[in-house]
Order: C-alpha cells, then sequence, then structure tokens
C-alpha cells in the first residue's frame, strides 16, 4: 500500500535574525577582600561544628561551594551571542524553538539587565544579559512570539532575598 501523500509536513519558516547581540554569560561584580574573608570565616564555623558531627562528606561540599564562589567572584565570565530568530531563540551553541519556549520577563541585578526566558525542557529558565542592547527593542521583537509575564516569587525566592537584605557579606556604602 502506498504511502499517504497527504501526511503533514513539518512548518518552515525562513531563517531571519531578528536581533543579534554580544554579552558576558553571566552578571558579574568584581568582590573584594573582605566579602572572601567573610566568607571563609562562616565556612570556618560550619566545618569546625560538621567536624564535630563527623560529617566528612557534608564539610567537603562545603569546601567545594566555597571554591566555587570564589573563582564566581573573582573570574570574569567569557562573552557569548545571542541571536532572535524567526524560529526562536540561539544562545551560544544551543537552539531553543518558539514551541520549546513559554514566556519572557526582565530583571537587573549588579546594575545589568538580563533577559530571562522560561523553557519548557532543561535548562528550566534561560538567562542572557542584554550588555548595551536596548531592552525597548527585544521587548517588542519577543512579544510577536511569547508572552511577557514575571512569574511569582517562590518562598526559596522570598527567603534568599531576606537573608541577603538581613546578612550583608560586604560593605554597604
Amino acid at each position: 500500500m502506498p504511502a499517504e501523500k497527504n501526511q503533514k509536513q513539518p512548518e518552515t519558516r525562513t531563517l531571519k535574525t531578528l536581533l543579534e547581540w554580544e554579552a558576558p554569560v553571566r552578571p558579574f561584580k568584581k568582590r573584594d577582600k573582605e566579602y572572601f574573608t567573610t566568607i571563609l570565616a562562616i565556612v570556618f564555623l560550619l566545618a569546625v561544628i560538621l567536624l564535630f558531627l563527623k560529617e566528612w562528606l557534608l564539610i567537603a561540599v562545603i569546601i567545594a561551594l566555597t571554591f566555587v564562589v570564589y573563582v564566581m567572584g573573582t573570574i570574569p565570565p567569557e562573552n557569548v551571542r545571542h541571536k532572535i530568530t524567526t524560529r526562536g531563540i540561539f544562545t551560544g551553541d544551543k537552539n531553543y524553538q518558539w514551541e520549546q519556549l513559554r514566556r519572557f520577563w526582565f530583571e537587573e541585578k549588579y546594575g545589568q539587565k538580563i533577559l530571562y526566558v522560561e523553557n519548557f525542557g532543561f535548562p528550566r529558565v534561560l538567562m542572557m544579559l542584554l550588555g548595551e542592547t536596548d531592552k525597548a527593542k527585544v521587548k517588542a521583537i519577543l512579544s510577536d512570539y511569547l508572552p511577557e509575564e514575571t512569574p511569582e516569587k517562590t518562598w526559596m525566592d522570598k527567603a534568599a532575598q531576606w537573608l541577603t537584605t538581613k546578612i550583608s557579606l560586604e560593605k554597604t556604602s
């Protein structure tokens, strides 16, 4: 029996770049010696307590996380190219089709504008720094494909925000 000729073909849109920019991979703030000294003091106290409880694995995890914090606070991130096209978003070497994406919103961290796009797959949220790119231009393009909607903060987000306001690891001027 011959194959049915009336099968649906996948939608083919011509690939057209709508906006392209280059920006750092993650927000970065150069940390001073006082910041790392405070973190090391906290880690030392936790390690002593965990030493008495004989929690060797937890001590190792805390030391590893401290190293990651040190590296993220001292080494500036590399730049990556972001591209919004008629088929989706390309960030670095990854491609996300419009069908995979749910919504977008903007936030600011360390004085840097950040575009967040929620993804149905992994990673759950794409984070792209805008750099010198105009936020209004990005918003106008994305609004044609996705709704702009800021998600509600979870209890974890609220707890982290409360903790950072109560416990400052660096001087506030």
